[in-house]
């Protein structure tokens, strides 16, 4: 069995709601899931013993939140490359965020990440889909093997 970890920020419990649902669709598929704020990783070694990731975040102006950025150069010390991995996010508009988390993870991590991209939903649709995230939780379990 596979351990997920699910790290994200969420600043009006959208994204929480949605790193909750990611986590039963991680389970669903047989795989430990970890959800966890970012706030609560300090450091690389935080990061350790964890077979896949989904790191999380709303877009605000079009972009990720700050401390989403630093927790991503923090990640980057950790050494994902080759895990599997995907990116979620809620919005009200562009939705911008998890594609450039996503990118992050693929390009400057070289992590394995999901074919199905990044993730992300409008924060009034989040509840009518629900199994769109379990979904996208359980593709991620199944990458681990």
């Amino acid at each position: 069995m596979g351990k997920v970890l699910i790290a994200y920020y969420s600043r009006n419990g959208h994204t929480e709601s949605m790193a909750n649902y990611i986590a039963e669709g991680v389970r669903i598929k047989g795989c430990e899931a970890e959800v966890k704020p970012i706030s609560e990783i300090k450091n690389e070694k935080d990061l350790e013993g964890y077979d896949a990731y989904i790191f999380g975040c709303p877009t605000y102006h079009r972009d990720m939140t700050a401390n989403m950025k630093s927790f991503l150069f923090l990640a980057e010390k950790a050494n994902l490359e080759g895990k599997p991995g995907g990116a979620f996010g809620s919005y009200t508009h562009s939705g911008d965020a998890p594609l450039e988390i996503y990118e992050t993870m693929e390009y400057v991590f070289k992590m394995k990440v999901t074919s199905l991209g990044s993730f992300r939903m409008k924060e009034a649709d989040i509840e009518n889909n629900i199994k769109s995230c379990q979904d996208y939780g359980g593709v991620i379990c199944e990458m681990i093997g």
